[in-house]
């Protein structure tokens, strides 16, 4: 079922209405009715009663988004989220890193306590633990040095800072964010194909594709790099998202 981004976005934040000095637009967008006047929002078309919001000239209405473009900022928003969850999860990370380099010998010596405890347990399912590679994986982030886990502390910070960066742009739909978005993400996608060729896994696989998708839509979308037009072309189709500047373009004006 097609959504209406319109009516659902006025549902949730109200109408926007404005009265244009012009006469020949300002009677399209004013009705009279029993119960005092009404004006048609800009954003969804329908008319509500009360005082406009605004009024001057037509060409000083609030450019109001509607249509493709709330569509967008939806899925903008959706990837802020998603990037702001990764972020706060890679900062927690960070933290467990770096707490773990000022500690590292009291966890070695835990952990090799707890493996002599459950050694019993897991020789009777005949599971070998000198030869296991999570245990050697474990054991050989033990051999890392001190200053080694503090960079990689920093550098997850690092990351982290960037996805909270592109979370709160996306979030406010800035072109400076899609940019990042764009150049960070497509960055990071090498280095995602070549953990697959070490370890599939879905939760793999569905990041990877979200990423490569999320690149794709937004250059596209937002006409970024020059695509489709570039930043004059997307400049223009938010302009023509006025309804006034339809109402005109239309002959409404003229009529």
């Amino acid at each position: 079922m097609k959504i209406d981004w319109d009516r659902r976005t006025c549902a949730r934040k109200g109408h926007v209405t404005y009265a244009p000095d012009d006469p020949r637009l300002r009677v399209r967008l004013h009705a009279a009715t029993g119960l005092g006047e009404a004006w048609r929002c800009l954003r969804c078309g329908d008319f509500a009663l009360g005082e406009p919001h605004g009024s001057g000239p037509a060409s000083e209405a609030p450019l109001v988004p509607r249509g493709k473009v709330l569509r967008d900022l939806f899925i903008l928003r959706f990837l802020a989220i998603e990037r702001a969850v990764r972020g706060v999860f890679i900062v927690l990370v960070a933290i467990a890193v770096w707490k773990f380099s000022n500690s590292q010998d009291a966890v070695r010596r835990l952990f090799n306590e707890y493996l002599n405890i459950f050694r019993p347990v897991f020789v009777h399912f005949h599971y070998d633990l000198d030869h296991s590679p999570v245990v050697g994986s474990i054991q050989k982030v033990f051999g890392y040095k001190h200053s080694t886990l503090l960079i990689v502390a920093g550098l997850l910070l690092a990351y982290a800072l960037i996805e909270l960066v592109e979370a709160g742009g996306l979030w406010y739909a800035k072109r400076w964010a899609e940019y990042l978005t764009v150049v960070a993400t497509a960055a990071f996608l090498p280095l995602e194909v070549y953990e697959l060729t070490e370890h599939v896994s879905w939760f793999k696989i569905a990041t990877l594709v979200l990423n490569i998708l999320a690149v794709l839509y937004i250059a596209v979308a937002k006409r970024l790099f020059g695509l489709r037009g570039g930043r004059r072309a997307f400049d223009e189709e938010r302009r023509s998202a006025s309804l006034l500047e339809v109402e005109e373009s239309a002959g409404v004006a003229a009529g």
